[in-house]
């Protein structure tokens, strides 16, 4: 009786191993979506996702980098494109709370970006700035402030 059961156990593995190292083809296949996943309008304040790629299409021309590290923007100085659309790629480094909004010289809102619970990193999608001179600062932390300057 020990035979049989000896005989069957190695043609079962016989076969398990033959089947593994034979076939040229994988034994599953992955197949890309067929239709782009739906859109999300770039609405002032919203996070592009982060995986869309500063500078791919949609996203502007121009993008610039600001991190919060130690409840203060690590750049306090940036320039971006004036009249063109433009993406902040923002690096939240720690665990607090933070965003980014841009105001003019009288404080008028231009841009409100989500706050972002970090640490993470989000691309805001920033519409058009004329020229001049820009305050940013932190809703959150309204002692995190940097100027941002829009120009040719």
């Amino acid at each position: 009786m020990r035979r049989p059961l000896l005989f069957l156990a190695l043609v079962v593995v016989a076969a398990i191993a033959t089947a593994c190292t034979s076939s040229s083809q994988p034994a599953w296949t992955y197949a890309a979506p067929t239709s782009p996943p739906p859109s999300q309008p770039a609405a002032s304040g919203s996070a592009a996702p982060a995986s869309e790629a500063p500078g791919s299409p949609g996203a502007g021309i121009g993008t610039v980098q600001i991190s919060a590290n130690n409840i203060a923007f690590e750049q306090t100085t940036v320039s971006a494109p004036a009249g063109t659309a433009f993406v902040i790629t923002f690096d939240n480094k720690e665990a607090q709370p933070h965003n980014i909004q841009i105001k003019d010289g009288s404080g008028t809102s231009m841009f409100k970006g989500d706050i972002v619970q970090g640490p993470k990193q989000v691309d805001y999608q920033v519409p058009a700035l004329p020229a001049g001179s820009y305050t940013f600062v932190c809703d959150v932390h309204p002692n995190m402030t940097g100027t941002l300057t829009a120009g040719s």
